[in-house]
């Protein structure tokens, strides 16, 4: 099991090396991290977009063009559909955003004809190495899903299952959020918590252990579990998994964690037929790297299952 990201990044090494499509790579910070990957050996990429730009932007950062194929389209439109047509027809593992506006990104993402849709929701997992907690955790949904319902709770989970099980957790703990950890009829979030664990319990949410509602204090750390007379609560000071209430709740904490704690993270798209890569522009090149190699362990669990 990866407890931490370098951990992560040797599992890495030890899959096949993965194939990264780059939509519109004409950007530093992208092609800075794209450079990182593959110098590691974590991921080789395709670089779709102005192949000029391109070219001026690698000669800056030192970079080889001659290790990569580059399709020279200055659309972004056109370039987003290029790349990933190239993930939907199997000659790429991953799809990246690069220089391109979110919304084209996933236009391009749920093309009825090229894109990577599957008829399910998409939502976000971030994935964090936290000082003085001694594995990586996982949260969902910080980022896509505004007000996740039941059912996109269910499919939160096993998503977030998936990732955790490619990165070597073999059973996660899941920790329905909420700010009590017990049910409260006029806190449907408190509801749906134990919704979950019943469905968890029946077997209808599989490879993992589902118990809710918990505070977040009892979910990770046994001191307040025992505090509060949680201990017996099956994910008590052990989750893996945190899933939040909605996109506030786990936007706020996910801020929190990266602009007030040393840590480390990585983020993907989930609900796809194979990882995509959705950064902000303001994240790190090692957030971009950590993503690209988290993707890499996912796709090739996602290969294995095929």
């Amino acid at each position: 099991m990866a407890k931490n990201f370098d951990e992560l990044l040797s599992k890495v090494s030890q899959c096949s090396k993965k194939t990264l499509a780059v939509a519109c790579a004409q950007d530093k910070a992208v092609l800075e991290a794209v450079k990182a990957a593959n110098d590691r050996g974590i991921a080789s990429s395709i670089l779709v977009g102005d192949e000029a730009k391109i070219a001026e932007i690698a000669k800056e950062l030192d970079m080889n063009l001659a290790d990569y194929e580059v399709i020279n389209v200055v659309d972004t439109v056109e370039a987003s559909l290029t790349a990933v047509k190239l993930v939907h027809d199997g000659k790429a593992d991953m799809y990246l955003k690069g220089l391109l506006d979110t919304k084209t990104f996933l236009k391009s993402v749920l093309d009825k004809e090229v894109g990577l849709r599957t008829g399910k929701p998409l939502s976000h997992v971030c994935v964090f190495e936290i000082p003085g907690i001694d594995r990586l955790l996982f949260l969902t949904d910080v980022a896509f899903i505004p007000y996740p319902t039941l059912e996109d709770k269910v499919c939160m989970i096993n998503y977030t299952v998936e990732v955790a099980k490619a990165c070597g957790v073999d059973t996660p703990k899941v920790a329905p959020l909420a700010a009590v950890e017990v049910v409260n009829p006029k806190m449907e979030v408190t509801v749906e918590a134990a919704e979950l664990t019943k469905m968890n319990e029946a077997g209808e949410i599989k490879d993992c252990i589902v118990d809710g509602p918990l505070s977040l204090d009892i979910a990770l750390y046994k001191e307040a579990a025992e505090e509060k007379g949680a201990l017996g609560r099956k994910v008590a000071g052990d989750a893996d998994i945190l899933v939040f209430p909605d996109i506030h709740a786990g936007n706020l904490v996910y801020k929190s964690i990266v602009h007030m704690v040393d840590c480390k993270n990585g983020n993907i798209l989930t609900g796809t037929q194979a990882p995509v890569i959705l950064t902000s522009r303001s994240d790190t090149c090692e957030v971009k790297v950590n993503s690209i190699a988290l993707a890499a362990v996912v796709a090739d669990e996602m290969q294995k299952m095929k």
